[in-house]
């Protein structure tokens, strides 16, 4: 049984934007999909995110999948980089490296351990070749340069949708077909 694993941004839920929308049309199509609450949303720390994250998946394999948005990607990057199983894919929507106009000191702070945080992309591409990311011609807070940046890291399809701001509410994302049809292609 093939297994979805989307991971939400921060200061997010999972009823939010896209996510309920991603989770029904991917039950639709036969998959298990789960979007898990990730603790302490509004101050998100790396080893709780990544053991929550381990913690749902339980044993992984090539029929497990993931999908982040925003903090959710390094999430993913850096539960991969922990397990030794091969899985079957991930996808990045509005993930970074380096992010911009972050509004108060206090957001900086939370920021910063993610931001340097070291990702051994090594071990990442072990356990999958099948990453495909998603950024907008116009988003606040991601630069076009973390496109490159998986590219050349991870080796990622990427694809510069424009209008879609963060891919948030606020610029009206509620459902996101190209990333739909991203997994479903990499999940055949």
């Amino acid at each position: 049984m093939k297994r979805v694993f989307i991971i939400h941004g921060w200061d997010f839920s999972p009823e939010q934007h896209w996510y309920p929308w991603l989770k029904e049309e991917l039950e639709k199509k036969g998959f298990i999909v789960q979007v898990p609450e990730m603790p302490d949303s509004a101050e998100p720390k790396i080893a709780q995110w990544v053991s929550m994250l381990a913690k749902c998946v339980g044993t992984p394999d090539k029929d497990t999948f993931f999908v982040g948005h925003s903090i959710g990607c390094p999430t993913i990057l850096k539960y991969l980089e922990s397990v030794n199983q091969g899985v079957g894919g991930a996808v990045f929507v509005a993930g970074w490296f380096t992010l911009q106009n972050l509004e108060t000191p206090e957001i900086e702070a939370i920021a910063k351990p993610w931001v340097e945080m070291q990702i051994d992309f090594t071990k990442v591409k072990k356990t999958t070749q099948k990453f495909v990311a998603f950024f907008s011609d116009n988003d606040p807070f991601v630069s076009l340069s973390n496109a490159r940046q998986f590219e050349e890291r991870l080796g990622a399809r990427t694809m510069v949708e424009k209008n879609k701001g963060h891919y948030t509410m606020e610029t009206k994302i509620s459902e996101v077909p190209a990333v739909l049809q991203a997994l479903l292609d990499m999940a055949k």
